[in-house]
């Protein structure tokens, strides 16, 4: 049988283990880590049993290695680099402000957003075909 597989990582052609009927990836190294990748976050997913076992395993090992991640700064420079301008980025896209405030305070607005009917107040008619629909948005002072 010359039946031909396309992978689903690589997109190129194999012949496929004809013991694997739903294969769908070659046997390259790569191929083969992209699938058990796939499979790990189907599995993260849908089990809670799974997941709950998987986060146990990382609290144990960082609780076994609690400096991993001070060690692992000073001696990566590019990621130490990398941290810097993705921090300058989010910096930036909030415009600057300062990151916190001890007597921060919070505008106070009367006026909700909303659409609002204005009615003459004639005191005659409870409902009037003629009341004057007004959509309001609120603009911030910034």
């Amino acid at each position: 049988m010359n039946r031909k597989l396309r992978c689903a990582h690589c997109h190129c052609l194999c012949v496929p283990n004809p013991r694997v009927k739903t294969q769908r990836y070659c046997s390259n190294p790569a191929c083969q880590r992209a699938r058990k990748a796939q499979w790990q976050r189907d599995k993260l997913a849908s089990d809670p049993d799974y997941r709950a076992n998987q986060k146990d395993c990382q609290r144990h090992w960082q609780q076994q290695n609690p400096h991993y991640w001070y060690h692992y700064r000073r001696r990566r420079a590019d990621y130490r680099e990398r941290n810097r301008l993705l921090q300058q980025h989010r910096d930036q896209k909030r415009h600057l402000r300062p990151l916190a405030k001890m007597d921060a305070s919070v505008p106070v607005s009367f006026v909700k957003p909303g659409i609002y009917h204005l009615i003459p107040a004639t005191g005659e008619q409870l409902a009037k075909m003629d009341a004057l629909s007004h959509k309001c948005h609120l603009i911030p002072i910034t």
